[in-house]
């Protein structure tokens, strides 16, 4: 099959790319999927540029505070800074504020850690949580990135974007397996987010990891688009295929509430249609190797 030629638009946008641009674009997103933070050789093997060029480019972004730089590890990481990047995209801090006593009445509601987040081109980025007041429970760190196939939050969002998107998004990962439960085919992947949509939640049945199972549900800005998810994650002895479908009505409602908060108003019950944004998503994992995300959560207990 012949590949898809690029659209006249996009023919005429490629003659204005900046290289340098590109480049340090590259190395953001790359330093968003490694939490734990990179050293220079290391980003200049991922990215196959020259190490002096990486070095100015991570010097700029350390000065400009968008990351920071362990002088015992020598590891740069991305900052928080670029979290509040995010927060303008999706409406800022009204955002999260319309959520703080949403997240909170959640999560006392089902017991479990009550998160928000949102979507950040080829992956989801966590806004905020109210951690579970279990003394096994599970803590995410905000600013984490998680992949986007396997996690409920993202197929919330996902299942309301165009088919057309939807469909280009499918062509472009990766289905990586991580459990036995994980979606593996773009075609159980679009059937997942079209069952998300009637429900008008998503699910991760231990899709990420056997250690633990969520439920989402999307947010909506007042033009109606999917602008973050907010969800509950647990570990599957309390959050069970069982009752996964009940909690994930019980986020729906607080999903809704929020909705409401951002301006949001349903046509006759129908949801306006919406359109995902184009990605370029790649999901490879090596054999043996971390996942290119990290770990997406981390089961804490309390004494």
């Amino acid at each position: 099959m012949p590949a898809k030629k690029p659209s006249n638009q996009h023919s005429i946008l490629h003659r204005y790319r900046v290289p340098i641009l590109d480049r340090t674009l590259d190395l953001l997103e790359l330093l968003t999927r490694q939490p734990e933070g990179m050293t220079l050789t290391a980003m200049t093997e991922s990215l196959k540029m020259p190490k002096n060029s990486v070095f100015r480019i991570a010097s700029t972004l350390t000065l400009r505070g968008y990351t920071e730089r362990n002088e015992v590890t020598k590891t740069y990481r991305a900052s928080r800074k670029l979290l509040s990047l995010g927060y303008a995209a999706v409406g800022g801090e009204r955002l999260i504020q319309a959520a703080a006593p949403i997240l909170l009445a959640l999560r006392d509601a089902t017991g479990e850690t009550a998160l928000l987040g949102t979507l950040a081109g080829s992956h989801g980025v966590v806004l905020d949580q109210i951690p579970s007041s279990h003394p096994v429970k599970v803590v995410v760190e905000i600013g984490h990135a998680f992949t986007l196939h396997t996690a409920a939050p993202a197929k919330a969002m996902l299942a309301y974007w165009s088919a057309d998107s939807q469909k280009a998004f499918v062509q472009q990962i990766k289905f990586t397996k991580r459990t036995s439960r994980t979606i593996s085919s773009a075609k159980a992947y679009l059937q997942e987010l079209k069952e998300a949509q009637a429900l008008g939640y998503a699910l991760d049945r231990g899709e990420e990891s056997e250690t633990f199972a969520c439920a989402a549900a999307p947010v909506f800005d007042h033009r109606g688009n999917p602008v973050a998810s907010l969800w509950i994650s647990g570990p599957t002895d309390r959050v069970t295929i069982a009752n996964l479908d009940k909690l994930g009505t019980q986020v729906k409602g607080f999903a809704d509430e929020l909705s409401r908060k951002l301006g949001y108003l349903r046509d006759s019950g129908k949801i306006l249609g919406v359109h995902g944004p184009e990605l370029n998503c790649s999901a490879k994992v090596k054999a043996g190797k971390k996942d290119e995300f990290g770990n997406k959560v981390s089961l804490a207990v309390t004494i």
